[in-house]
């Protein structure tokens, strides 16, 4: 049996392709028995894809709720139904001589904390069903409001309508939503024109290779070599070396309590912390994190 490499891949996805084509073509080139992706980007939208080769799609929740960084382009003057350059005109203003001051203020509005209503036209699911296939139907459905985390938004360049901005936010954040939201704020609309995902999880565009780069290095037989390991992809996450007992019990899937540990290797960590725990190569094992107050570990992902 051939080889199959677990780890992540950094592709740099093109305009006008789907997240799912991409993972398609990566999953051709590996020759993987399964890859998927860790955040849908819009096929527009360009840039920082992770794909999850073999065995590391069982940890794609934790990238999923990485923090990401964009660069987009606001349109302003014109609203679109999908609130993005893809959508319906619904509106249109020429009037749109606004300031500087004014421009600055509405980014300055939509830092910090804020909840923000998901588009209709997104890959939400209703009770199975895509939001946008819903809203293409005639049958519109309207997510509740969630609560997203601006950490900065930051104008690049002006040249009205045009406004090239770069913003830092939690996961789950719309870009399409705050430009439509600055639109109205400045009281011309706006719409979302153009995107680029320059980061997620940590993981930025300079590591990141296009579909062409990938087609190539796989011609090569280079590609594997790409594959970031499970354990160092994790790399911001507490360490645990497991002994051969520790391992043993992991691959038995027997409960593990404060016992198995070290008291110098498990006191510096937090009640809430995920952990992850790796044998003397390297190679993830198991990701856990303490159940309340009782000393025991609840297994979130097991990988032997």
């Amino acid at each position: 049996m051939q080889y199959q490499p677990s780890g992540i891949l950094l592709v740099d996805k093109p305009v006008d392709m789907t997240s799912a084509r991409v993972v398609t073509r990566v999953k051709k080139c590996l020759k993987a028995k399964k890859v998927g992706h860790a955040g849908t980007l819009d096929p527009f939208a360009t840039g920082v894809l992770i794909c999850l080769i073999n065995r590391a799609t069982r940890i794609a929740r934790f990238f999923l709720q990485g923090n990401k960084k964009y660069e987009a382009v606001l349109c302003l003057g014109i609203e679109t139904d999908t609130q993005d350059a893809t959508g319906r005109v619904i509106s249109r203003c020429d009037d749109i001589a606004i300031s500087e001051r004014s421009l600055g203020a509405a980014f300055k509005m939509i830092e910090g904390e804020n909840q923000q209503v998901p588009p209709v036209f997104s890959a939400l699911k209703q009770n199975g069903v895509p939001l946008y296939k819903l809203a293409r139907s005639g049958k519109p459905f309207q997510k509740p409001a969630r609560r997203i985390f601006i950490s900065s938004a930051r104008i690049i360049e002006i040249n009205l309508p045009i406004i090239r901005f770069e913003v830092s936010c939690t996961s789950g954040t719309y870009i399409r939503t705050l430009c439509s939201d600055i639109g109205k704020t400045l009281g011309c609309g706006g719409h979302l024109k153009e995107l680029r995902r320059l980061e997620s999880s940590g993981f930025t565009l300079e590591k990141a290779l296009t579909v062409t780069e990938l087609e190539k290095l796989a011609l090569e037989g280079k590609l594997s070599e790409q594959i970031i390991g499970m354990s160092k992809a994790l790399d911001d996450f507490p360490e645990i070396v497991a002994d051969h007992t520790l391992a043993q019990k992991i691959l038995h899937g027997q409960t593990i309590t404060r016992a198995d540990f070290f008291f110098s290797q498990i006191d510096r960590y937090h009640q809430d912390d995920f952990i992850k725990i790796v044998d003397k190569k390297n190679h993830l094992l198991a990701i856990i994190n303490e159940q309340g107050d009782n000393c025991v570990y609840k297994y979130c992902c097991v990988l032997q």
